[in-house]
């Protein structure tokens, strides 16, 4: 995972991105692998894990693929915030990846298709 999270941070800085949406785009991708890692291949001792970016001038797309599980009903879980009311030391230790996901993105997506899983995360491009 750490490889393919400083391949990206890379490719993006070779790109010119700012650090600022470099540094958004691999925590949301962290987040995402570790969900893959954990939920999707939690039976497996190994999966493949493909990523694809594509930048344009305004936006970036990047596509996770595996072979794991599919997720429940075949929708993306829905990531609430945490809620204010509860105690810093009384928070889960988990948990809150999806949220972290949707805020850090403008768009997810979800799709399943000939046994791959297949996550889109669309980032709008901090202008320099």
């Amino acid at each position: 995972m750490r490889d393919i999270l400083a391949q990206a941070r890379h490719w993006l800085q070779a790109q010119g991105v700012a650090d600022e949406l470099c540094g958004s785009v691999e925590l949301a991708l962290a987040e995402a692998l570790n969900n893959i890692v954990e939920h999707a291949y939690a039976a497996d001792a190994r999966g493949a894990i493909r990523l694809v970016a594509i930048l344009s001038p305004a936006r970036l797309i990047c596509v996770l693929s595996d072979h794991g599980r599919a997720l429940p009903g075949l929708e993306l879980p829905g990531g609430d915030r945490p809620a204010h009311t509860v105690a810093r030391d009384d928070l889960p230790e988990g948990g809150f990846g999806w949220f972290l996901i949707r805020d850090l993105t403008d768009r997810i997506d979800y799709r399943r298709h000939a046994g791959w899983n297949h996550l889109t995360l669309d980032f709008g491009l901090i202008a320099p």
